[in-house]
């Protein structure tokens, strides 16, 4: 299989078991990705990961906020918040990496959603870009100029993750194919993948490759 560049990395977002079919907070057909994304990975050198990892008293969940249901809207220290049910809890199984995933190529990952008083999409920032994880210097590091980014979920965590990498400087695609939606309303997926656009950046299948 031909390689890419090696000015071209892999960002892998948060296919984990509580983002799957039967998690806590599952994204419909999620797991139709992962032989995607396994197949992928071969063509980069350079393959990193994002792992959601939250405390259990992040405010970010609904269960934290007696009286409040999840999907409902807070202020969170000055930004808006939607409220989500308990997942992928620091050290849950929901957590994990699912087994069919082939972790074996990544050379780093970098988790996210840590800090209880601000909830984290993008695999570099939190939601107020006041924390960072260390993303962006790591791949400038490796001098980095391309990133191809997949996993879940289109319209939240994949979509931050690629809107960030494209204010950091990088040349950024979306691998269409590789990711799917969590479709709270059923044209947020639609609208992710108009909103990157927007922004410039590209949209491909994994055939395309």
């Amino acid at each position: 299989m031909e390689k890419m560049n090696p000015d071209t990395a892999l960002i892998i977002v948060d296919v984990q078991y509580d983002f799957l079919p039967g998690g806590a907070l599952a994204v419909a057909h999620g797991n139709q990705i992962i032989p995607v994304i396994n197949l992928i990975q071969e063509k980069f050198d350079l393959v990193v990961a994002t792992q959601d990892w939250h405390p259990a008293n992040h405010k970010s969940f609904a269960a934290n906020h007696p009286g409040k249901k999840i999907g409902e809207f807070i202020d969170l220290n000055g930004l808006e918040q939607i409220l989500w049910p308990v997942h992928c809890v620091q050290g849950s199984q929901g957590a994990e990496f699912h087994r069919d995933l082939d972790q074996s190529p990544w050379t780093a990952v970098f988790q996210k959603g840590k800090n209880p008083e601000v909830d984290s999409y993008s695999g570099f920032f939190d939601n107020a870009r006041r924390g960072d994880t260390g993303l962006g210097d790591f791949l400038k590091s490796k001098d980095i100029k391309k990133v191809y980014v997949c996993g879940l979920a289109q319209d939240y965590c994949v979509k931050f993750t690629a809107l960030d990498a494209k204010s950091l400087g990088f040349e950024t695609i979306l691998i269409a194919d590789a990711t799917r939606p969590v479709n709270l309303d059923s044209k947020d997926g639609d609208r992710a993948i108009e909103a990157m656009k927007e922004k410039g950046i590209e949209v491909l299948l994994s055939t395309e490759l």
